[in-house]
């Protein structure tokens, strides 16, 4: 049952987030995490390396291979149906691997003239239409805690049209926009605003084409969003899967309504400060109405600062933009 627009998510009960296993990547930083068709997963480290992970779910067999260095930094990640992957480079802009030989080819790097820079997350649609998020255009990806605490509503998603290399602005004024999934019938893409723990749709047919509304508040700040595919098409199938990075701060909440001097202060202290994230873990599942239909979390979790989960081989797989690997969870029953 969808609920109507605006309104916050009615949480299920949360469920316990259990680790199985721990898999080091000899680099920092698995920011984003995604599954492909034959069960492998796909992640990008901080040292511009993209890897592929076999067999995760069997810590005996587990081995790391480099499928390309895209020589900036890597972020989100979206597999395409022939095989081809489409990266988010923080530095570099919007890039498309070849994972068969590992050539690196700029799909953008430019916005009306302006650098594309800290691109976050991307997805491609039936008709080669590329949709994907800028985080932050104050901010560079290594000063992320100042947008975060500043609260500058410099995000944005765009749009990369087949055969177009030049990016279309279609929303702006989000509060640090990261990941972005489609809803199962194409009607609407799904981004999460950090910044603001909240999920925002964007409707892309219909009568609101065009248009951004609520679609769910949440109990922490939502990073990167994954769901599954229809194998071998572009076809969303399975719940939206939400990483959480973090818990709600109330009194970062109470700053985001202060003047943007005491904003801009507080920023400018933040991103000098040493940072350490909490030791919450969480994720979440919702459906295409918002609700949630799984809440697993950890109070004192050993991997932090989730950013990214996927689902494969019946397990949850999480990524991080703090730590040097991938942890393998329980996935929770169907329901």
């Amino acid at each position: 049952m969808s609920r109507p627009p605006g309104g916050a998510a009615r949480t299920r009960r949360t469920a316990p987030l259990v680790p199985l296993h721990y898999l080091a990547l000899g680099g920092r930083g698995p920011e984003d995490v995604v599954a492909d068709p034959e069960g492998r997963v796909l992640t990008g480290l901080e040292d511009g390396r993209v890897v592929r992970l076999w067999h995760l779910t069997d810590p005996a067999r587990a081995r790391t291979e480099v499928v390309a260095e895209t020589g900036g930094r890597p972020l989100g990640l979206e597999l395409l149906p022939d095989g081809q992957l489409l990266v988010c480079d923080a530095e570099l802009g919007l890039l498309r691997i070849d994972p068969a030989d590992g050539v690196v080819r700029v799909l953008a790097d430019l916005v009306a003239g302006e650098p594309l820079r800290f691109c976050s997350n991307a997805v491609a649609l039936p008709d080669g239409s590329v949709y994907f998020t800028v985080s932050s255009r104050r901010h560079p990806l290594g000063r992320w805690i100042g947008d975060i605490v500043e609260h500058t509503g410099t995000g944005r998603l765009l749009r990369l049209a087949p055969g177009s290399d030049t990016p279309e602005v279609l929303l702006e004024g989000l509060q640090f926009a990261n990941g972005l999934v489609p809803g199962a019938d194409g009607s609407f893409l799904v981004v999460a605003e950090t910044g603001s723990c909240r999920l925002t749709r964007y409707w892309l047919t219909g009568p609101r084409a065009g248009r951004r509304e609520p679609f769910a508040d949440l109990p922490g700040m939502p990073d990167n969003l994954w769901r599954a595919r229809a194998a071998g098409t572009a076809r969303a199938d399975g719940p939206i899967w939400v990483a959480l990075a973090g818990p709600r701060v109330p009194p970062l909440e109470l700053l985001h309504r202060t003047p943007p001097a005491v904003r801009g202060a507080a920023a400018r202290a933040a991103v000098h400060a040493p940072f350490r994230p909490t030791g919450h873990a969480g994720v979440l599942a919702v459906d295409d109405g918002g609700e949630v239909v799984h809440h697993l979390a950890r109070r004192r979790s050993g991997f932090r600062m989730v950013t990214s989960v996927c689902e494969t081989g019946g397990h949850l797989v999480l990524g991080s933009l703090w730590e040097r690997g991938v942890a393998v969870c329980e996935a929770p029953a169907t329901k």
